[in-house]
């Protein structure tokens, strides 16, 4: 098992400081996520061979390895341009993934919960023009349902991953999203459970359930509010069942990508940075 941290809370750092950030925080493993300087939130990557060198010198030094790469793009959108946009991205994405000799990605199916159905044929689009290059490159990836994606529920990721039947695309399960995953209900076991062996990636924060106390809960659903704002903190700190997570993640032996991707701290990020490595390790027995 590859426990890592996802950066997000350090993009205000150069790249190679950022690397020798989570070196010194006690991480063996970087999810590389979308940072402005490498591979941008929706736009095309930034990074040129130059540099892809010099953060594998970087990673060297430092002693540390890539998890996987998360591109994020607009793959599912309902507009047909930009769907043709994100996947010239992804193309490049995997390029760079290759050159950093990186064998993993991860990212979520996209598009948008108002329009599911042209959104999964957007989809099912790019995936027929992906999935020949991911094959030829050698390159895995793994998905998350997502908040206002076109998935967002544990099922329905489950099926679609199902159904476009590689064995080398897998699920991706954020504990920070666990009560849009079933609509409130934060039924752990019954989700790994339908997940089986496709589940090889968890990220984990907590959160707070937006569906509790007849939907007032201010801190995740402001009142009069049109959307559910999901929010990802240290474990402990919301109301996802760890205990439960942990149990069945023992018992299926897990042996995927544990991610540290609690978001919420930038203001106290080393200490909670360390702060979750500790939980991860201990729940997995390992510290």
């Amino acid at each position: 098992m590859k426990i890592a941290l996802d950066p997000t809370m350090y993009t205000d750092l150069p790249l190679h400081e950022m690397v020798e950030k989570v070196a010194q925080l006690g991480y063996e493993y970087i999810e590389l996520s979308p940072r402005e300087d490498f591979c941008p939130f929706y736009k095309y990557p930034r990074a040129d061979k130059d540099q892809i060198q010099k953060l594998k010198h970087h990673l060297r030094d430092a002693g540390l390895k890539i998890s996987s790469l998360l591109p994020l793009y607009h793959w599912a959108g309902p507009e047909e341009e930009r769907r043709q946009a994100a996947v010239r991205n992804w193309k490049r994405a995997i390029e760079i993934a290759v050159e950093l000799e990186v064998d993993l990605m991860n990212s979520e199916f996209s598009g948008t919960k108002y329009n599911p159905v042209v959104c999964e044929e957007k989809f099912i689009k790019s995936m027929d023009e992906l999935i020949p290059i991911f094959e030829r490159e050698g390159i895995r990836l793994n998905l998350q349902a997502h908040p206002y994606d076109f998935i967002e529920t544990n099922k329905e990721a489950v099926d679609m991953i199902r159904a476009l039947d590689r064995p080398w695309i897998n699920l991706v399960y954020s504990t920070a999203h666990t009560f849009y995953y079933d609509d409130g209900k934060g039924d752990i076991e019954s989700m790994f459970d339908y997940a089986g062996e496709r589940l090889q990636h968890v990220l984990f924060a907590d959160t707070f359930n937006h569906k509790a106390a007849g939907g007032l809960r201010y801190i995740v659903n402001p009142p009069g509010a049109q959307v559910t704002v999901h929010q990802h903190l240290n474990i402990g700190e919301g109301e996802v069942d760890f205990d439960t997570i942990f149990r069945k993640l023992r018992e299926m032996k897990f042996d995927g990508i544990a991610t540290n991707a609690v978001f919420a701290w930038v203001d106290k990020r080393d200490e909670s940075s360390r702060y979750m490595l500790r939980k991860i390790k201990e729940g997995f027995g390992l510290a």
